[in-house]
């Protein structure tokens, strides 16, 4: 299969009057679609006539920029996100039971379709025609400001999902955040476990693995993947990413701050639900985002983030889970590599 053909999705061919399994299925295209940490899609799924469940696959983790597995749960509950958009956009009603079996830890979430039909929904229309255009676009972005009512939007669409959405746009708020950024990434490419971690997952777009990030991710072409990946395992390039970061991040129209209330598993897939929703509505305000997440995954740094909010007027006291960089792209970027539904299904 062609690396980016999960991609190539058309509503119009939603089997409509199709078995109920084969609707779920066509859902499911776009769940996978859904972001992931160093696009590692750390999720699998096993579907049944009238439900789905969304399960954590262990194997895919990141134990040394994630040992928690906090930003796994994350990946999924965007995958999560995804679903239930193209549910509601396919009318289909549904109920999502988050950790049904407390015994079962990786059993995330259970999304049960009723047979009900909901009534057309624009804004859930609007959101699943971007899931086929939302990438990471981690190059520059054009020197313009982000149009308010687009981050409001995005300020919403978090709340919807329990999350808050810090957005700071000021020069000195982002200069501040800059700097957390640098200290990051300083931090962790001095780690020859963080470094091996990464370069594991730097693969070819055309080689044989739909998963992980191209070299084109960090601004190199993609035939340099495999020395891109030699180089970041043997050398410490931290000054050099440090600089990088903090510019783009200071260049940026927006940063923006995930919070949740809690730290927990829930607050976890919460988060990426919420994060699923505002990517959507930054794509569908032809605005592009990136994540510099440097600041939440360093331990360190991550209550000093927290300590920056109220200094920015930032409401609300929660727990940072996602940082966000936000602007118009100066150019357009290739999907990133996905693994085709059926390698992350599971039929009963």
């Amino acid at each position: 299969m062609a690396y980016d053909e999960p991609w190539t999705l058309d509503a119009e061919d939603f089997p409509e009057e199709g078995p109920q399994r084969e609707q779920i299925r066509f859902a499911l295209r776009y769940a996978v679609l859904a972001p992931s940490g160093h696009n590692t899609q750390p999720w699998s799924l096993v579907l049944s006539d009238s439900f789905v469940e969304l399960r954590a696959d262990r194997e895919r983790a990141l134990p040394v920029v994630d040992p928690a597995g906090r930003e796994l749960l994350i990946s999924c509950g965007a995958a999560l996100g995804h679903l239930t958009v193209a549910l509601r956009a396919f009318h289909r009603a549904h109920i999502v039971e988050t950790f049904p079996d407390p015994r079962d830890p990786d059993l995330l979430a259970r999304v049960l379709l009723t047979g009900e039909k909901l009534l057309p929904d624009a804004e859930a229309r609007a959101l699943l025609d971007a899931i086929p255009r939302r990438h990471s676009n981690r190059s520059a972005y054009e020197d313009r400001p982000a149009e308010p009512r687009d981050l409001m939007a995005c300020v919403a669409a978090a709340e919807a999902e329990g999350a808050l959405l810090h957005v700071l746009t000021e020069p000195g708020e982002r200069d501040a955040v800059a700097a957390l950024i640098a200290e990051g990434d300083l931090a962790q490419m001095h780690d020859p476990a963080f470094r091996r971690e990464l370069a594991h997952w730097v693969k070819s777009r055309h080689g044989a693995d739909q998963d992980g990030l191209s070299a084109r991710a960090f601004g190199l072409p993609d035939a340099l993947s495999a020395v891109g990946a030699l180089v970041i395992r043997f050398t410490d390039q931290g000054d050099s990413v440090a600089a990088k970061d903090s510019r783009l991040a200071r260049d940026a129209p927006a940063l923006a701050v995930l919070t949740t209330p809690g730290d927990t598993p829930a607050d976890w897939l919460a988060a990426g639900r919420a994060l699923s929703r505002v990517l959507l509505t930054l794509t569908g305000a032809g605005l592009a985002a990136a994540f510099l997440n440097e600041p939440i995954e360093v331990p360190e740094l991550r209550p000093r983030l927290r300590d920056l909010l109220p200094r920015f007027n930032c409401t609300g006291d929660g727990v940072p889970q996602l940082l966000l960089r936000i602007g118009y792209p100066q150019q357009s970027v290739p999907a990133a590599a996905r693994r085709p539904l059926e390698d992350v299904l599971v039929e009963q």
